[in-house]
Formats: structure tokens, sequence, C-alpha cells
């Protein structure tokens, strides 16, 4: 399996984006080259599609197909395949605050320490759907990561399209985020353009 081992805060550095972002609280004091040429518009598309990928930490054929999916779906393909991406199991157990980053809840998902429904998944791409409980499996609610993840989450606010009971270890989804309950920058328009290409 292909794992991208670049350090985060340089990526993030590189890519414009906030640790925050990413479940870190390190901040890189190295000040940035400035850039002599100006972006082109392919520069541009390019960059908000690797930023998207580095977020999600998804690899480029599975990023096409989920753009592949946006577009069969009703409605606007960008809005559609940011929806996507933040469906996807480990993103959610991430904004739930049951892993403090999402390469954390990656690798808690792929440990089976997590149910869907009541039923262990150990897929971290698997879609939740509106309705489904997301829970912290019975014989992983005394791990160190998951207690330190809800330690270091309490500041972090649950988004509206989640619901948790912390004392229970689980989450609600009450519905499919739309583009507005997304708090990512990341113009997917762009990415859309670049495909469509």
């Amino acid at each position: 399996m292909a794992v991208d081992r670049t350090p985060v805060l340089k990526r993030c550095r590189q890519l414009g984006i906030d640790p925050v972002v990413m479940g870190i609280n390190k901040e890189s004091h190295r000040q940035p080259k400035q850039r002599r040429r100006q972006e082109s518009e392919y520069g541009t598309q390019l960059r908000e599609k690797q930023k998207a990928k580095f977020i999600y930490g998804v690899l480029e054929k599975q990023f096409r197909s989920y753009y592949k999916l946006a577009l069969k779906r009703e409605g606007i393909t960008g809005d559609n395949l940011m929806t996507i991406l933040e469906s996807r199991l480990d993103n959610v157990v991430f904004r739930l605050g049951f892993a403090r980053t999402r390469k954390e809840a990656r690798q808690t998902v792929l440990h089976g320490h997590i149910t869907v429904n009541g039923h262990r998944v150990d897929i971290p791409s698997y879609q939740v759907k509106a309705g489904d409980v997301v829970a912290v499996a019975p014989k992983a609610k005394d791990l160190l990561p998951i207690k330190e993840a809800l330690i270091s989450s309490e500041h972090m606010a649950v988004p509206a399209w989640l619901e948790v009971d912390i004392e229970k270890l689980q989450g609600t989804v009450l519905q499919l985020p739309n583009r507005d309950q997304i708090d990512l920058d990341i113009d997917a328009q762009l990415i859309v353009e670049l495909y469509s290409k």
C-alpha cells in the first residue's frame, strides 16, 4: 500500500494549509520563500487537488474515482466531491473526536476499533449514510490513543451534521454534509475544472 511519508508541517507549508486542519497544533517558524513567478491557472487547479488529497489522505486513483462518482450524482460536482470525501469513515471518526488526526483515525478504523450500526468496519474509505451510528468498539473503549484523542478534542467543535455522545463513545450522522457545513478552504470547482480538461 502506498503511503505519503512527507513531513506534515512541510507539506502544509507547501500547500498553504494551517496545520490545525490536520489536527496538529504545532507551528512552523520557517519563513516561506517568496515566489518569483505568478502561478498559472493549471498550477492553481493542481494545488487545490493536492490540498484535498493531502487533507483527506487519498491517493490519485481513489481520488479520481471519487470525482467520477461525484460527476454521476445530481447537483454541483464540486460540492458532491467534497461531500463524498467528508463522509469517509476515517474522516467521520476524526470529526467526532475519536482520533487526533485523520491518519490516526484511519489507523483506528483499520485496526477494527470502530463499529457502524453495531457492526465492525475496518475500511477507512467506507461511506457513511444519514442515520448511521458510528461508535468505538466495546473492546477499544479503554485504549490510550482514544482517551488521549477525546481529551485533546474537547476544544474542537463537532460539525452540525454530526451528533456525538461522549459518555457512550458514539456519534450519529444526522445528514450528509452540504458544502456550507464543510469548513475547509478548498475550491472544489477548480478540481472539477482540472479533471474536465
